[in-house]
């Protein structure tokens, strides 16, 4: 029997390990607008938003447009399906 993380097991061990580096996290939600990105992380005047996924998974075409948009707006966005890929983003 094939085993699948959980995106919510993935979330909890990126929050937990980017708190033991300094950075303040919250859950981001726009009740107006969906598909904005899961996380918020602040550390040092940086903020990060980053939409989780499980491994292998991408963002759907609505999260992408968003991301998209808040780039060029300046925003600092990243996906993620991995504890790892996060820990590179949020060193």
């Amino acid at each position: 029997m094939r085993t699948t993380i959980r995106e919510s097991s993935i979330e909890k061990t990126i929050v937990a390990r980017a708190k033991a580096r300094g950075w303040w996290s919250c859950k981001f939600t726009s009740p107006a607008m969906a598909g904005v990105p899961d996380r918020m992380f602040i550390r040092d005047g940086r903020v990060v938003y980053i939409e989780i996924k499980r491994p292998g998974n991408k963002p759907t075409p609505l999260q992408a447009k968003r991301m998209a948009d808040m780039r060029t707006h300046g925003a600092e966005v990243h996906w993620v399906d991995s504890v790892e890929a996060a820990d590179a983003i949020l060193q």
